[in-house]
């Protein structure tokens, strides 16, 4: 059964694991994402996830939770160039907006070999460049203060049927289940394509025959605006899904600043250096600053730097001009653009915004 927008979820004491029973609220021809076959989704699993996501007790300091980074006012990004971890060590990646997510077949910046939403919470959790949870070496403090919490002694069983059903592993395959329901698909624009004439301004309107004028969709196409996302495709991204945007070329030879080097880190090839994967649209309104260190401002900045070609820093040790970056994305090759086609694009981006997304009750703190 597919639920509409807003309805909530089946009681907690539904213990189905049966993903064809499970209330997907989708709109019509959509079809939901994968799911892995030894987590199957259910109502119980999605509020313990839920739980979760926004419970500070998965923190070595007590004082951090997924949602720190991850906040549902801003499409759960956190609108900060880069976060800092519970431990205060800053971050080189920008927190990305986790709308969609579970139709993503790698995750993070350039990860790609994180390939499920459960192996990618491992990361945060327990990952140590950088810090972000800090639970290395502290899975047994975690777990006695999960199961000393009344709310999990009720759900863990509900929505794990076993015994000792508080795990790692669990914990896991729960915000990953919660993350699969975090669907972002009513913004205005869709409203638009669905008939309703008056639900985006004409400036955007023209700012969408700006975006495909300017060749914008040959990163960010489809339903979810982006290559590496795409509803009912769950096979590795082709190559086009990472791209090096020309964001800088330290030295004129297209190295990018340490830490940041993006694909390169994981594949060691030059020409993968600052090819990171291309996020989706999907809610930019809200999901600033840009780019994947947060070092761009806003969405006008965002363009320029697309129709400039690449990015000139004058001035620092990330001085360059990326736009002459060796590794560039061909795709990435500039355009003309007039300020009233500037606007209009704007004007179109902010239209790919989904208010009841950033504000619905679904996918808010349970513990407030």
């Amino acid at each position: 059964m597919v639920a509409c927008a807003g309805e909530p979820h089946a009681p907690l004491d539904e213990l189905s694991g049966d993903p064809t029973r499970f209330s997907w609220s989708l709109p019509g021809g959509i079809a939901p994402p994968a799911v892995p076959a030894n987590n199957a989704m259910s109502s119980a699993k999605v509020e313990l996830g839920r739980r979760l996501f926004y419970d500070p007790r998965l923190s070595g300091n007590g004082a951090f939770a997924c949602s720190s980074c991850h906040r549902q006012e801003f499409g759960f990004a956190d609108a900060k160039n880069i976060p800092v971890g519970s431990t205060g060590e800053a971050h080189t990646r920008n927190s990305m907006g986790l709308a969609n997510t579970g139709w993503q077949v790698t995750l993070g910046w350039a990860g790609p070999d994180t390939r499920s939403l459960e192996a990618q919470a491992l990361i945060p959790m327990f990952g140590e460049h950088p810090i972000e949870l800090g639970l290395k070496g502290q899975e047994g403090p975690l777990l006695r203060r999960l199961e000393a919490e009344p709310v999990y002694r009720s759900l863990f069983p509900k929505a794990f049927p076993v015994p000792n059903p508080v795990t790692v592993e669990n914990v896991t395959k729960a915000i990953g289940a919660f993350q699969r329901t975090l669907f972002s698909l009513d913004a205005p624009i869709d409203r638009f394509r669905r008939g309703d004439a008056n639900a985006i301004t004409a400036a955007a309107q023209r700012g969408e025959q700006v975006f495909a004028a300017k060749r914008c969709t040959q990163c960010h196409a489809g339903v979810l605006f982006t290559l590496a996302a795409t509803p009912g495709v769950a096979t590795a991204p082709a190559d086009s899904s990472f791209a090096n945007t020309g964001l800088y070329n330290l030295g004129g030879a297209g190295a990018y600043p340490a830490r940041n080097g993006g694909l390169f880190e994981s594949t060691g090839r030059p020409q993968d250096m600052g090819r990171m994967k291309i996020p989706s649209l999907r809610n930019v309104g809200v999901t600033f600053p840009y780019m994947h260190d947060g070092s761009v401002g806003t969405l006008e900045d965002v363009v320029d730097h697309y129709a400039r070609g690449g990015r000139l820093i004058t001035q620092g040790t990330n001085a360059g001009d990326g736009r002459d970056n060796p590794n560039k994305d061909r795709r990435i090759t500039g355009f003309a653009i007039t300020p009233q086609e500037k606007t209009d694009l704007v004007a179109f981006l902010r239209a790919l915004t989904d208010t009841t997304f950033l504000t619905n009750p679904r996918f808010a703190n349970p513990w407030r």
